[in-house]
């Protein structure tokens, strides 16, 4: 019994004197693979990258719109709808700023689709709240564009029911290539149905000399301008 004693005692000792084990293992060097990447948030539009103001990557689209115009955004401010499927006007950058809100900018004129107050439609030169739209994708494949800012606001109680709910402002282009005004607008018409087109080859192609020659960016634009002061109106 006290030989048993003196070797369980002696087992103690030697215990005591090994460091102990640690319970987790260390982790090694994380590498430049991917799975020790650290995951990045995904953008309002569903992309991967983390999303900065105006940040997020663009779709570069033509919007058509129901009454067959492309929407367009002049260097004058001047909104309106155009039948030349080629013009570089109607090339635009849309972006998420927000979940379910898109800031859409003419990529040759460099100007903000935007709305005002009266709910005209005009080309800002400044990214503002007038400059954000509501986007919904509709039958068919169509989406449609609200004001974020402005809108009819509901009535007050005792006001007729039909008038009752409130309505959103939406872009919309006439069957003659004119802007309406968003207080005038229906979700439901031809003319606030726009199908986002992707662009072509030629597009991509027009888009790649325009950032890399200045010459011909320059003359680009300056015929473009004088082709609209020259084109009678629809």
């Amino acid at each position: 019994m006290f030989i048993t004693l003196c070797l369980l005692l002696g087992l103690l000792a030697l215990s005591l004197q090994q460091p102990l084990a640690p319970s987790v293992a260390l982790e090694e060097p994380c590498g430049p693979s991917p799975a020790c990447q650290p995951r990045l948030r995904r953008d309002a539009g569903g992309r991967g990258g983390v999303y900065e103001h105006l940040g997020g990557a663009p779709r570069r689209r033509r919007l058509y719109c129901a009454t067959k115009y492309h929407l367009q955004i002049h260097l004058s401010g001047k909104i309106d709808g155009t039948l030349d499927k080629n013009s570089i006007f109607s090339i635009l950058e849309i972006t998420a700023v927000d979940v379910g809100i898109v800031a859409i900018k003419g990529l040759f004129s460099g100007r903000y689709l935007a709305m005002n107050k009266r709910g005209r439609l005009y080309a800002s030169e400044v990214y503002s709240q007038e400059c954000e739209f509501v986007e919904r994708i509709h039958e068919l494949g169509y989406n449609t564009y609200a004001s974020r800012t402005y809108r009819t606001m509901a009535n007050p109680a005792g006001a007729r029911r039909r008038n009752n709910a409130e309505r959103l402002w939406y872009v919309s282009i006439n069957g003659k290539g004119r802007p309406r005004r968003g207080f005038k607008t229906r979700r439901t018409q031809k003319s606030s149905l726009f199908l986002p087109r992707v662009l072509d080859g030629k597009d991509h192609g027009m888009v790649r000399v325009f950032h890399t020659n200045s010459k011909y960016r320059e003359n680009l634009l300056k015929s473009s301008n004088k082709d609209q002061k020259t084109r009678p109106a629809h």
